[in-house]
């Protein structure tokens, strides 16, 4: 939102009998008016043509902005508040607000007796200080006039008795005297305090910059959403750092995962050497006791055999080193035990000839050697 002031038009005054004054004033109109670049803080054009459309300068809220908004003698140094009210007051609009044409029109009451008197020494032009927001935004009216912004969202602060408004031809109580010429339309800073066009110096990173009030609020609004674009810039890059470091531990945990696969694989070698060792525990296991090891793993054949050798409570909370070694016991018996090799083995019959009957038997059956005949 930018500050403004804006000459108007009276008629119709009138001293009350108070020593009051009063007049009807056309406070505002729709249409194009000029302003200094500097006055809008851009300085790099010499006058900007501001667009006023009939729906802003009629709106509803706008024009409720007018009412009992204080009357000043010139504009003040910043805008009134109830804290200056008292200071900067001489006298009020009314609360008839109403639309005359192109033109708001609202009564205005003087009540300050210097102000008055400085009205009748000539002092009869007016200037609206309002604040509006500027949108520029290059176009034509629909009277086909051309501007280079659009002011919206107007709302009065107060009207200001001045000795030169921005239209030259607006006074309190009549027009422009008879062969009076115009005046400059666009005001110089120093004519209108209430001007944008003050200039102040502020710092731009690290460097001074000289600039109005309204270019320090474009500045200030540049850098806000610079740094709204910095810090939405190091969002997306703390997000896309986060999705990389995610992929990156995803990548690294599969890799992982084949080389522990990879690891598992046996060589031809290794495979032999584990269906061997693999037979060997079923044998001995079934050594110790002759049952079913299928689909056990190693460490359960050996609890299997123990408990079907001993007992479950022989195994009941015991460690698994407690029953390797049991384990290893009972096949070192069972290995020593020649009747259980036989069960296990089955009969060798070369070693049951050896035991001397087939030696008997052919004794028996050869004749007696000096025997009777």
């Amino acid at each position: 939102m930018q500050k403004f002031n804006d000459a108007v038009t009276a008629t119709g005054v009138r001293r009350t009998v108070d020593g009051y004054l009063v007049a009807d004033v056309r406070a505002a109109r729709t249409g194009i008016q000029e302003y200094a670049g500097r006055e809008l803080g851009r300085p790099d054009m010499p006058v900007v043509r501001v667009y006023r459309p009939e729906g802003e300068v009629f709106a509803r809220d706008s024009l409720a902005s007018y009412a009992h908004k204080p009357a000043t003698n010139d504009h003040p140094a910043a805008f009134v508040t109830a804290d200056t009210w008292k200071k900067d007051s001489i006298g009020q609009i009314g609360d008839d607000i109403v639309r005359d044409g192109d033109h708001v029109r609202v009564p205005l009451i003087l009540m300050d007796a210097g102000a008055i008197s400085d009205y009748e020494k000539g002092k009869r032009e007016l200037s609206m200080g309002y604040l509006a927001e500027i949108v520029f935004d290059s176009g034509e009216s629909p009277e086909g006039e051309t501007y280079d912004a659009v002011q919206r969202d107007i709302r009065i602060n107060h009207i200001a008795l001045v000795s030169k408004g921005r239209a030259g031809s607006t006074r309190i109580g009549d027009w422009r005297a008879p062969g009076e010429p115009d005046r400059a339309d666009i005001q110089s800073p120093k004519e209108n305090p209430m001007s944008d066009s003050k200039t102040r110096t502020i710092l731009v990173d690290g460097l001074s910059v000289e600039t109005t009030d309204a270019g320090a609020q474009a500045i200030a609004k540049l850098q806000s959403q610079m740094k709204d674009a910095e810090v939405a810039r190091q969002s997306l890059e703390d997000t896309h750092a986060k999705a990389i470091a995610a992929k990156d531990a995803d990548l690294a945990k599969r890799d992982a995962e084949i080389d522990s696969l990879k690891g598992k694989v046996l060589s031809d070698a290794d495979l032999d050497a584990r269906v061997q060792a693999r037979a060997a525990l079923i044998a001995t296991a079934k050594g110790i006791a002759d049952q079913d090891y299928t689909g056990k793993s190693d460490a359960d054949i050996r609890k299997a055999a123990v408990a079907a050798k001993c007992g479950d409570a022989a195994i009941k909370d015991k460690t698994a080193a407690y029953i390797d070694a049991r384990f290893d016991i009972l096949a070192e018996d069972a290995a020593s035990d020649p009747v259980r090799k036989v069960l296990i083995k089955g009969v060798d019959r070369k070693t049951a000839n050896d035991n001397g009957y087939a030696a008997s038997v052919a004794a028996l059956n050869e004749p007696n050697k000096g025997g009777n005949q």
